[in-house]
């Protein structure tokens, strides 16, 4: 009997094998909080502020692009903190908690001084030089980056040294439905708490949001490391060159791969500091309205896991399931264009609803192949990890970037009439960049193509995957 109730909960529960002997599922629970963490931290970055610091505090849009695209200074170096929490030496053994407690430092510091930076930026400032407010916002922005990279990075490379080589992907993807699950949930809090917008309240939410954040990893890194004390003789051992470790690791279909993440990210990525001021500009939405739209996304990209899971399960390829999340997108970014002629907000929020399902479905799928990329030698997991999470985290922010620069500078042009009368609106500079992130797309379908070609050809399978695997 109680073997026929286990196997019940194997077939209904999505995660519940993901749980191995040196790995429990209440630590693995516990373990997952930093990706909470790390998802409101996104929000907050990624969501409500770009909206309230254009919108609320009449920021230009360029230098909002540029404060969030700040964090992907950092973001070519999650390969490198990989690999040096691969092969970090300390007296009592410890690899990944040092750089998982002090990415949680990082990022509480940035998001504490955040609101301050902020408020002087827009203006609010009655003594001190005039270049405060850029300086203290670009700082918030710069140690908050730093600490989501190194907290995610050291983070899943944990997860995937504690977990056995049956359930390190379920793991995996365990602790991505867990970011996004932060990312759905502190949305709608903070959407909620910001509904009466003030300066006072938006100081009390995102501090709060740095002390919730260092509370939660906090937890999540306690006791999930065994100690295991080294000589000095062990720790004084040169370490692998890291030039030498990558040539080895990036081999074969690697950085084929690699581009095909970056190039998708940056398209689906674009729209990130654009998508709550086009609600809230050119619809006409209200701050609590357009935060939802993260929690519309969130929503879309958990649907795109339950798809993954269904298609892994009957054996699909996962390039193929990655061509299918950008044709999702294709189909996602017509209907925002389209929401601001019609005046549509609901064709909006499935528009948003879609970005998230495509998106969503796309990583995963890359995630699934990027757990196959070879770690033999001196490369490890959290290489492995660091490499997929720098392209995606370098696309992002240098999207972001260009997402505002080329809205400004599309914007500027119709206003002095060089696109003609029927262009001569607020539209034309948002509809530019999702159009751009269209033709993105397309490219991504090209780069994309061969690694197909060549896993029909070659007769390759990522390996079997069943529905415990994503979440379903």
């Amino acid at each position: 009997m109680k073997g026929a109730i286990k196997q019940m909960g194997l077939r209904m529960l999505p995660f519940s094998d993901a749980a191995s002997p040196d790995l429990p599922m209440a630590q693995l629970l516990r373990l997952s909080l930093f990706q909470v963490s790390v998802g409101m931290a996104a929000v907050m970055l990624l969501g409500t502020l770009n909206r309230v610091m254009i919108v609320e505090l009449s920021v230009s849009a360029i230098v909002v692009a540029t404060m969030i695209a700040i964090p992907v200074l950092v973001a070519p170096f999650r390969a490198v903190l990989g690999f040096r929490s691969d092969t970090y030496r300390s007296a009592i053994g410890w690899k990944r908690i040092p750089y998982l407690w002090f990415g949680s430092l990082w990022q509480f510091g940035g998001l504490a001084i955040m609101p301050m930076g902020l408020l002087v930026l827009s203006g609010s400032q009655a003594t001190g030089p005039s270049w405060a407010g850029e300086v203290g916002a670009a700082l918030a922005f710069l140690l908050t980056g730093i600490g989501m990279h190194m907290t995610q990075t050291a983070g899943l490379a944990l997860a995937a040294d504690r977990a056995t080589e049956e359930t390190r992907p379920k793991v995996v993807a365990l602790l991505y439905v867990m970011f996004l699950v932060g990312m759905g949930v502190s949305a709608l809090i903070v959407g909620g708490l910001l509904q009466n917008f003030s300066q006072l309240r938006l100081v009390q939410v995102v501090q709060g949001t740095a002390v919730v954040t260092i509370v939660l990893n906090v937890i999540a890194l306690w006791k999930q490391e065994r100690m295991a004390p080294m000589t000095k003789a062990e720790r004084e051992v040169p370490r692998p060159d890291f030039g030498l470790v990558w040539k080895e690791f990036a081999q074969g279909d690697t950085m084929r791969l690699l581009v095909v993440i970056f190039l998708g990210t940056m398209a689906f990525n674009m729209q990130d500091v654009l998508l709550e001021p086009y609600g809230g500009e050119i619809l006409g939405l209200s701050v609590s309205a357009t935060t939802l739209l993260t929690a519309a996304w969130a929503c879309g990209a958990l649907g795109g896991f339950a798809l993954a899971a269904n298609r892994l399960a009957l054996g699909r390829d996962a390039h193929r399931l990655a061509g299918g999340g950008i044709l999702v997108g294709l189909l996602a970014f017509t209907l925002v264009i389209f929401s601001a002629p019609i005046g549509s907000p609901p064709m909006f929020f499935v528009g948003a609803l879609l970005i998230g399902f495509g998106g969503g479905l796309f990583a995963v799928s890359t995630l699934t192949a990027a757990m196959a990329l070879p770690v033999q030698g001196h490369a490890g997991r959290g290489l492995a990890l660091g490499a997929w999470g720098a392209a995606q985290a370098t696309a992002a922010g240098l999207s972001i970037f260009l997402g505002g620069a080329i809205r400004d500078l599309v914007t500027l042009l119709t206003a002095n009439g060089q696109f003609g009368e029927a262009l001569a609106t607020p539209a034309t500079g948002y509809s530019a960049v999702y159009h751009l992130e269209i033709g993105l797309l397309f490219i991504t379908l090209i780069a994309l193509g061969p690694l197909v070609r060549r896993r029909m050809l070659t007769g390759q399978a990522e390996g079997s995957f069943g529905l415990a695997d994503f979440p379903t």
